[in-house]
């Protein structure tokens, strides 16, 4: 008997299923199309926010579990799957930002390693082929990061080898409920039972919950990213510049992100756009105007008030829970956010 369904298969669905199993509950995770290939696989994977001063104290506690413990918890998914997700400790080095004295004292309340770096000079020391444009910045050296498509794939590894059950193309039209109750979920006109639904579906959340009261208010946040084909050992920091960011892969590939578009349900990509991302990766980072664009794509965020990610039982139903809203952050708020609605789930 299936006790949990939930209802989304990114990368926060797929988490909350491995919590939920550790804890000995027999779950079935149901994804409209494949498992992590919407926001998951189209995401960064910098296990930080970008400006983690700007965000509340409720994500800040999320990333900070997610800090702690990815190390273990890429070891053992790399252990149960057989595919490495890539965890790597880029270090961050933040350029031209005037938030200096906030990202200070959010460095200490949080135990975080912080350096402020005075000058180009020294700037080419923590990242050789930086821009000369750039004369301050302060460095996070202990921000590491793991590869989006490799890490949805060690997770979907994870859960088979767990014995966790999932369905693809599974697409939920609606939830099951008998006088206040949820009792499972219609998919493509099929009855499946269960006592407690899990609704982690991404910028999809809000529209399996529109006809409740409490609606979370989360909706879709395009963001187009690219990749440069380049060669190991080219660049070993992540930059950011205000809202671009550059990420070193373990094989050489650099991403460059992200937009922030609304313009719903749809992920198209531009010329526009790509052109934009290459100029402005080129400005941060001059080596990138040699290296070839490899791919150019967009994913949807779940994007919520602040950035708060809605965790926690629906109001209305009992049994129903929701675990979404993670916007700009689901990896490095994933595994807390996940352990939080596991516990939730198991105490009620």
């Amino acid at each position: 008997m299936t006790d949990c369904i939930i209802v989304g298969g990114g990368l926060i669905g797929m988490l909350s299923a491995r919590e939920l199993k550790k804890h000995g509950l027999e779950v079935l995770v149901l994804e409209k199309g494949e498992l992590g290939k919407e926001a998951s696989w189209a995401g960064g994977g910098i296990l930080s926010p970008l400006h983690p001063w700007r965000y509340s104290k409720k994500v800040n506690e999320l990333a900070n579990i997610g800090h702690k413990i990815y190390p273990q918890i890429a070891e053992e998914l790399y252990q149960e799957s057989g595919i490495d997700p890539e965890y790597l400790r880029s270090g961050l080095l933040v350029l031209g930002s005037q938030e200096q004295e906030l990202a200070k004292d959010w460095a200490k309340r949080w135990s975080r390693d912080m350096s402020i770096i005075e000058g180009a000079a020294d700037l080419q020391q923590v990242c050789p082929g930086l821009s000369s444009n750039y004369s301050t910045g302060f460095y996070l050296s202990d921000v590491a990061q793991m590869r989006n498509p490799r890490l949805v794939k060690s997770v979907r590894g994870s859960l088979e080898a767990l014995g966790i059950k999932y369905r693809e193309h599974a697409q939920v039209t609606s939830l099951l409920v008998e006088n206040g109750k949820a009792k499972g979920v219609v998919v493509n006109g099929e009855e499946l039972h269960a006592d407690k639904v899990l609704v982690a579906g991404g910028a999809w959340s809000a529209e399996l919950l529109k006809s409740y009261e409490n609606t979370p208010d989360i909706s879709p946040v395009k963001g187009q990213m690219i990749l440069f084909k380049g060669s190991k050992n080219k660049l070993e920091r992540i930059l950011l510049a205000e809202n671009r960011y550059i990420i070193p892969r373990k094989d050489g590939r650099i991403v460059c992100g992200s937009t922030i578009e609304h313009t719903g349900f749809e992920k198209q990509v531009s010329q526009q756009v790509k052109d934009e991302l290459a100029e402005s990766a080129k400005e941060i980072f001059p080596e990138l105007a040699d290296m070839e664009i490899e791919h150019h794509w967009a994913g949807l965020r779940p994007g919520s008030p602040n950035g708060d990610p809605y965790i926690g039982q629906q109001k209305e139903i009992d049994g129903l829970y929701i675990n979404a809203g993670h916007y700009r952050n689901g990896v490095i708020l994933g595994i807390g956010s996940a352990q939080r609605i596991a516990e939730l789930i198991i105490n009620n």
